[in-house]
């Protein structure tokens, strides 16, 4: 009964998997593994993709990683930056569409700020700790 049940379940996750099969699949975006004519512009390129996350990888910025996805994040980049946009302006973009753990460049926000406070509370908190503790000997 078991063995039927975990069968029927594969194959219901069957379809689902598709999907993830059929992008690693595909063919590379044209700016993934290819340079902008332009040295300034594949500069700027290259210097924002060292600081954007591959989301696959996790620990490798998508100017390192050969994961599909970020061949085409490194695509987006550099069509972009080719078409002019300011770097500042496509990370923006990135952390709208991907999230803030896409960039190595931690910014103060509604949703991070306790990760930033929390660490000056925490040293604030033993610092008080300590003066109570050892303030009062004197």
């Amino acid at each position: 009964m078991r063995l039927l049940a975990a069968l029927l379940l594969a194959l219901a996750l069957l379809p689902s998997q598709a999907p993830l099969r059929a992008q690693d699949s595909m063919p590379p975006a044209p700016y993934a593994y290819r340079q902008l004519d332009d040295p300034a512009q594949e500069a700027r390129a290259q210097g924002l993709m060292e600081t954007l996350r591959c989301l696959k990888c996790q620990s490798q910025s998508i100017a390192d990683s050969d994961a599909p996805m970020a061949g085409d994040m490194r695509h987006q980049v550099r069509t972009r930056i080719a078409a002019g946009e300011d770097p500042e302006v496509i990370r923006q973009w990135m952390m709208e569409r991907y999230g803030d753990y896409v960039s190595y460049a931690p910014q103060v926000s509604r949703t991070t700020w306790p990760l930033f406070a929390g660490p000056v509370i925490l040293l604030a908190i033993a610092a008080l700790l300590l003066w109570r503790r050892f303030g009062r000997r004197r």
